[in-house]
């Protein structure tokens, strides 16, 4: 794979993975009711996530809840939300700064080094937001499995398990990384240039054997 398609390849593979990230944080089933158990009850479904809490009845009607109070929220729901923000940003500006340093378009082409630099950092910011992104999700999955199986009066039935926005998150995340991995593939190797050029620039320090003159006399007269 060429270097402009390896590039298009990541910057198309990291926008994904933010879009999803972006949908991942909106998304309100990050944790949803356990139907395990013998006594199923199906009449009204909960759905909590980091910005608001659902209720969705059987007859399809669904009513969401805002957090009221940010510092009344658990430490894992802070911690996810703070990673998530930090996440959608880190991926915003790699978005903008992997535009300009791809191959593919004309900003800065002049300069390949330095765009190709532009390009790096661009997979970089990606990397750090995917990164992000898998430390929300799987902090959020910890608790929720820490309190599934927590030994509690509560039944089974009545607890939370995974919801499908811990599952885009981790396909985001996953996307995320990929892409900016690929992004910082497009490093040029300047110091192998630089080598290069400096053989190429160097004088040749070989010198000339000198020419030998003959000792022999010139026979140019003769006794007539």
């Amino acid at each position: 794979m060429g270097g402009g398609a390896r590039e298009l390849a990541g910057y198309l593979a990291a926008l994904g993975g933010w879009v999803a990230a972006l949908a991942a944080a909106a998304l309100p089933q990050w944790r949803q009711s356990s139907y395990a158990g013998d006594a199923i009850i199906t009449a009204v479904g909960l759905h909590e996530g980091l910005w608001m809490s659902c209720a969705a009845q059987s007859t399809g009607q669904v009513q969401c809840r805002l957090h009221d109070s940010l510092l009344s929220l658990d430490v894992h729901i802070q911690t996810s939300r703070a990673l998530m923000v930090i996440s959608l940003l880190l991926g915003f500006f790699g978005i903008i700064v992997s535009v300009v340093g791809m191959k593919c378009t004309k900003v800065g082409e002049e300069d390949p080094v330095t765009k190709s630099r532009i390009a790096v950092a661009g997979g970089v910011l990606f990397v750090l937001s995917g990164l992000c992104t898998l430390a929300a999700v799987s902090l959020y999955a910890t608790q929720v499995t820490y309190e599934f199986f927590r030994e509690s009066t509560v039944p089974i039935n009545a607890r939370y398990e995974f919801g499908s926005a811990l599952f885009i998150g981790w396909g985001a995340a996953s996307l995320t990384v990929l892409g900016g991995s690929l992004l910082c593939c497009s490093c040029p190797a300047k110091e192998r240039r630089g080598q290069q050029y400096y053989r190429q620039s160097q004088p040749s320090t070989a010198r000339e054997p000198p020419v030998k003159m003959s000792s022999s006399p010139i026979r140019g007269e003769q006794c007539l």
